[in-house]
């Protein structure tokens, strides 16, 4: 499989995108003007107690308090503790939020997910640095290696290596732990040993930081998206890292060769003429990305719909009529739409509850190839998914970790015109209620002619299908009525001006 990395460089905008095969699988993007704060440390203050939900608000410098739930914050071990902090916390039962905090305490977190909608950005006191290949816990005791790394010989293998480096690290016993990410999987000791340095370097200055830092300052900042992207995305598999900008690529081959010299050789400046995003078509896949509808092969389609509350995504088969019978048409087009559908999640980085709606099928071999070929396709995502059995509705419900904004929040807002509904008021519709709203009018003023201004569209369906309408109006109220198109007003828009 062929995998590379582009990043494309404007003042004001970073995009990174993971291409393979030709086609593009992920997209991140950072504007200078709104950086993300996720990973970020902070010293804040407790702001507001909520005993009811069993959280706090807190101060920690942005536009909207952040929230910390009890879960999140760090409690003392219990005796003999040695697993890592869950998201949970860890300790089975959470005392009441108002004996872990109080009001204008001043307390060390990390924003674990950025602001989202209305929504601040939610904090743990559970902090965790990440380097290459470790995560450091500070607050931990213990040593975890990712699940991802299922060879028993090699987990141990890592144990044995890291366990000493650990150890060694460790001055006057202090509470340092550490979590053994998946790219660690055949890596040296020297590789690892080099990490648990760099790792205790940064915890250091973090601290030092912690102990002269004002409440609402940053302690310790999560790196750009390009060094951020290379660190957990490159790897072996990773054939190219093309940067079109000099200074950003001279920073990632400098990053690259502290921290992963054995893929010197796979970084290159991009420095041709043509932008590096259109070169390889991934600007018409972004375009394609912030559609509904979704195109298949076969002819199907999927149409992906984000809400606030979930995402769900509805399968059809279009145009597709199969080569045997309604079952094999049925389950091939839903082995197409769970393939398409793994990487449209990652491709518009949809988050939190997903809802699959596949086309009903009745065998349950079919049903069960189809759950695998959705999993199969999300083995590949960074983002963490759980995906549970099909119903017997042929919903499949899943989750996704969800971090940042999916790609489309980012990218868009809002429409004006329908304000955010995905659709319009017909001219017909916005016809009957500008003969009602000038009704209401001539009822409350005096005037002996109106002026209608409305969008072309509109006013041309009233001069021409609703002609005796207005004839009818104007010998009702006894007054002339003007109609006047304005190129610059939606569909819904219109005035009635007494003249």
């Amino acid at each position: 499989m062929s995998e590379e990395i582009l990043i494309n460089v404007t003042p004001r905008e970073t995009r990174v995108g993971v291409v393979e095969n030709g086609m593009l699988q992920e997209l991140h993007v950072e504007r200078t003007s709104r950086r993300g704060y996720v990973g970020n440390v902070y010293k804040g203050r407790v702001q507001r107690v909520m005993p009811g939900m069993q959280a706090v608000f807190v101060d920690i410098g942005l536009e909207r308090a952040a929230f910390l739930h009890a879960s999140d914050i760090v409690r003392p071990p219990l005796p003999e503790a040695a697993e890592v902090p869950s998201a949970g916390g860890g300790n089975g039962h959470v005392p009441s939020i108002s004996e872990l905090v109080h009001e204008g305490q001043e307390i060390v977190v990390q924003v674990v997910k950025d602001p989202i909608g209305t929504k601040g950005a939610r904090l743990s006191t559970h902090l965790s640095i990440p380097s290459r290949y470790l995560v450091l816990l500070p607050h931990a005791r213990t040593l975890g290696i990712s699940t991802r790394i299922e060879d028993e010989i090699e987990r141990q293998r890592l144990k044995d290596v890291l366990t000493p480096l650990i150890g060694e690290d460790v001055p006057g016993n202090a509470r340092l732990g550490y979590i053994v990410r998946t790219n660690a999987e055949g890596q040296s000791a020297e590789s690892l040993a080099f990490d648990v340095t760099y790792l205790g370097k940064v915890w250091r200055v973090v601290q030092e930081n912690i102990a002269k830092a004002k409440v609402g300052e940053r302690v310790y900042e999560e790196l750009s998206l390009p060094l951020r992207a290379l660190r957990d995305l490159l790897n072996d598999d990773i054939e190219k890292v093309r940067v079109d900008s000099r200074e950003t690529f001279e920073k990632v081959a400098k990053f690259v060769h502290k921290f992963m010299p054995s893929l010197d050789d796979r970084v290159e400046h991009y420095a041709g003429e043509r932008p590096i995003f259109d070169l390889y078509g991934v600007e018409d896949e972004i375009q394609r990305a912030l559609r509904k509808e979704v195109p298949l092969k076969s002819g199907g389609y999927l149409i992906v719909d984000q809400t606030e509350a979930m995402t769900t995504i509805d399968v059809n088969t279009g145009g597709y009529l199969g080569t045997r019978n309604l079952e094999e048409t049925v389950y091939r087009t839903n082995l197409e739409a769970a393939q398409a559908a793994s990487r449209q999640l990652r491709l518009r980085n949809l988050g939190g509850i997903i809802i699959i709606d596949f086309i009903d099928m009745t065998d349950e071999e079919h049903k069960r190839q189809v759950i695998r070929m959705l999993e199969k396709g999300l083995s590949r995502d960074h983002a963490k998914t759980t995906v549970y059995p099909m119903s017997q509705l042929g919903l499949v419900e899943m989750t996704r970790k969800r971090t940042t904004e999916s790609l489309e929040r980012q990218l868009c807002e809002p429409c004006p015109a329908c304000m955010g509904r995905g659709t319009v008021k017909t001219a017909e519709t916005v016809t009957y209620e500008i003969f009602r709203e000038i009704t209401r009018a001539v009822r409350q003023f005096n005037a002996q002619k109106l002026l209608v201004m409305a969008s072309p569209k509109v006013v041309g369906r009233i001069l021409e299908e609703e002609s005796t309408a207005v004839a009818e109006l104007e010998e009702f109220i006894s007054k002339s009525i003007r109609f006047q198109a304005e190129e610059h007003y939606s569909q819904e828009q219109f005035d009635v001006v007494l003249l």
